[in-house]
């Protein structure tokens, strides 16, 4: 707008629009430039600067990122890898700071995103988190590993006596 005034005034309209509007002169110089390019440079609606511009993003700037955040989150992770349920119990805080010691420069919120990109929730319970240890990660698995076990010789008995009955019936 104080492009467009600026050259209204004509002559000395960028100092007039300079003082008007508070900026300094170079800016309205800046402005009465853009609007000049701006018919052969339009932007796409709803976007502020052309496509590949800003600043690129952390997980393409750095390959390695994702690698780093899962090699710090696995071991304490929770959940089964296969399941769609997994979370952590470390801070998104903790690991910036471990992820910048290792040389990947990026913030609590990229970690965030990142790890939800990777499917893992960041809610645990904080009673969990104080009381789960890993004897209680290994008892779980166990735990887990012998149901499945017994459901499976469950359904093999039933299968079987299911199939004796259809014979002599027969």
């Amino acid at each position: 707008m104080v492009g467009a005034e600026a050259k209204a005034l004509g002559r000395g309209g960028v100092s007039t629009a300079a003082r008007a509007a508070g900026l300094s002169r170079p800016t309205v110089h800046k402005a009465v430039a853009e609007l000049a390019s701006s018919s052969e440079a339009t932007l796409a609606p709803g976007r502020s600067r052309r496509p590949g511009g800003g600043r690129k993003r952390a997980v393409d700037r750095d390959p390695e990122f994702v690698a780093a955040i899962e090699s710090l989150v696995d071991p304490d992770s929770r959940g089964d890898p296969e399941s769609p349920l997994r979370w952590t119990t470390k801070s998104t805080r903790r690991l910036a700071g471990a992820l910048a010691d290792l040389g990947h420069h990026v913030s609590h919120v990229r970690v965030a995103e990142v790890l939800h990109s990777l499917k893992y929730s960041l809610q645990g319970n904080a009673t969990i988190q104080v009381l789960w240890s890993p004897v209680h990660d290994i008892e779980a698995r166990r735990i887990d590993l012998d149901a499945l076990d017994a459901l499976r010789d469950l359904s093999q008995e039933q299968l079987g006596s299911h199939t004796s009955t259809r014979h002599l019936h027969r």
